[in-house]
């Protein structure tokens, strides 16, 4: 089958492995939820939710979403350089072999180990594959393939619910075929113990097989194919990389000083923690950078260009950040307090509550996509900053209990938080050029991660520092939605604009 990239089944091919990449995405980014607490509970010898397992779980899922901010900048960079396609089948390939391994551990920090390689990859597949739909398909599909892009994440956040809740309840099942294919019992035994947390670890290779898929048939971007032939992928330099390694160096020392490991004192964790997130944002943007200098030096860019390129890409990162600081701080913690406060693992707590955070999601991304297209963009931005704080209000401030008002609540938040996940498909892509729009929408969802990161390092911290409510700790940290409507004033409009050249 020929690679033309106008071809209509290219372009459908690209969007199926773009919707399958993203959804695989969101199947690995539900699986720790779930089979985070138990996994730190069997490899730390502790109950669930204590503040060890909390801190932990606080440190790991800041350590992922490092990872996904680095490699978002970092296979966002490939993808300019070499191409859309080849550079997202090596994202897939590691976040889906990392995240396998993750079954294999044996101590809480392998988890942490594994888990950021593998996000380096699923950072990097949200990039390219906004960036190549948003080339091959046409202005006015845009909202549509947009929401559908957020849409399939959380189909894939919903099946890992269906795959825990369906392991629990057959789980003697699921073991008979297990010990059919020739497994040893005490490798079952292993692998279906406490929760089955490792079997649901191993079943994230799965995305691996969709490698294939990708390279066969997917077509590379026209556009990105023409920008290759006038010369504007040859500024981008294997050296400058330097900065995205220094800029992770950063975040990591971020993340020691709240971890459980670290004694600092407060004062020093602060200031570990500005220092850190100034190095890490100088690193990132030096490859950005140095691309730039040089694309204006040959006479391809001009300086005003140039300028708008960095100040589009620290907007967008703001943007980013209120969003994500408000699902990772906050709602997705949604499903370990539910099974706390539920305490009865026969009522799958966690399992539906992700299952019912999800479907909302589902729903939500693709109206937050149409409604960019319909109304204007940073009006939508706006409208979902104030619908989550309030939403997410809802769920903490009037719910002591796991039950109906409680799943109720989480479909609510569920569908109105992670509405920026449609969104952004559809905005972000808009705010680059072609030469730079893997790098620079990547640098923008991805160092959102960071902000998210740094304010999630706090999830835990402040859930001590209120005696163990929860429910306080998340309702703080839902205030980041104010500041969001800050940030969108300073943004342009594009609804109407073509992606700029």
């Amino acid at each position: 089958m020929a690679k033309n990239s106008e071809s209509n089944a290219g372009k459908w091919m690209a969007l199926l492995a773009a919707i399958l990449g993203w959804l695989f995405d969101g199947f690995e980014m539900g699986l720790f939820p779930l089979a985070g607490g138990p996994a730190l509970a069997d490899l730390l010898k502790a109950q669930p939710g204590t503040p060890e397992v909390n801190q932990w779980f606080s440190v790991i899922y800041a350590v992922f979403l490092v990872g996904a901010a680095t490699g978002g900048v970092l296979f966002g960079w490939l993808g300019d350089r070499i191409g859309r396609v080849k550079a997202m089948s090596l994202s897939i390939f590691a976040y889906a072999i990392f995240t396998g391994l993750c079954g294999f551990a044996t101590e809480a920090w392998h988890i942490a180990v594994l888990r950021f390689i593998a996000s380096l990859g699923m950072g990097g597949e949200w990039s390219l594959g906004v960036a190549l739909v948003n080339e091959l398909w046409p202005n006015k599909s845009r909202a549509l393939t947009a929401g559908l892009i957020g849409a399939a994440a959380n189909v894939g956040f919903m099946l890992v619910g269906f795959l825990s809740l369906s392991l629990s309840t057959f789980i003697g099942g699921v073991e008979k075929v297990m010990l059919g294919i020739g497994l040893s019992t005490g490798m079952v035994q292993s692998l279906l113990a406490n929760g089955a947390w490792r079997f649901l670890m191993i079943s994230g290779a799965l995305p691996a097989l969709l490698i294939f898929l990708v390279r066969l048939f997917v077509p590379e971007s026209q556009k990105w194919e023409e920008e290759k032939k006038k010369g504007g992928t040859d500024h981008w330099a294997t050296s400058d990389l330097i900065g995205v390694l220094i800029g992770c160096i950063g975040t990591i020392a971020i993340i020691y000083m709240w971890s459980p490991a670290s004694t600092a004192h407060g004062a020093i964790k602060v200031l570990v923690t500005i220092v850190g997130l100034g190095v890490a944002l100088v690193g990132y943007l030096y490859p950005v950078k140095r691309y730039l200098s040089r694309a204006r030096i040959s006479g391809n860019m001009s300086a005003e260009k140039e300028g708008s390129v960095i100040k589009m890409m620290l907007l967008g990162a703001g943007l980013a950040g209120v969003a994500l600081l408000g699902t990772w701080g906050s709602i997705q913690w949604a499903a370990k307090w539910a099974g706390e406060m539920a305490n009865d693992p026969k009522l799958h707590a966690k399992e539906y509550t992700q299952i019912w955070l999800a479907i909302g999601a589902i729903g939500g991304t693709m109206v937050a996509a149409l409604m960019g297209d319909y109304v204007k963009r940073r009006t939508t931005y706006a409208i979902l900053c104030v619908a989550s704080l309030l939403s997410a209000l809802y769920l903490y401030q009037f719910n002591n209990s796991y039950g109906t008002h409680f799943l109720f609540s989480v479909f609510i938040a569920g569908g109105v938080t992670a509405s920026f996940y449609g969104f952004f498909p559809l905005y972000l892509p808009e705010l680059f050029p072609t030469s730079v729009r893997a790098t620079g929408q990547g640098f923008a969802f991805n160092f959102g991660r960071i902000i998210a990161a740094i304010g999630g390092l706090q999830t835990a911290t402040l859930t001590i520092y209120f005696g163990g409510n929860f429910a306080k700790a998340g309702s703080v940290l839902a205030g980041i939605y104010v500041l969001g409507l800050v940030v969108i004033y300073f943004c342009p409009e594009t609804k109407g604009k073509e992606l700029p050249e």
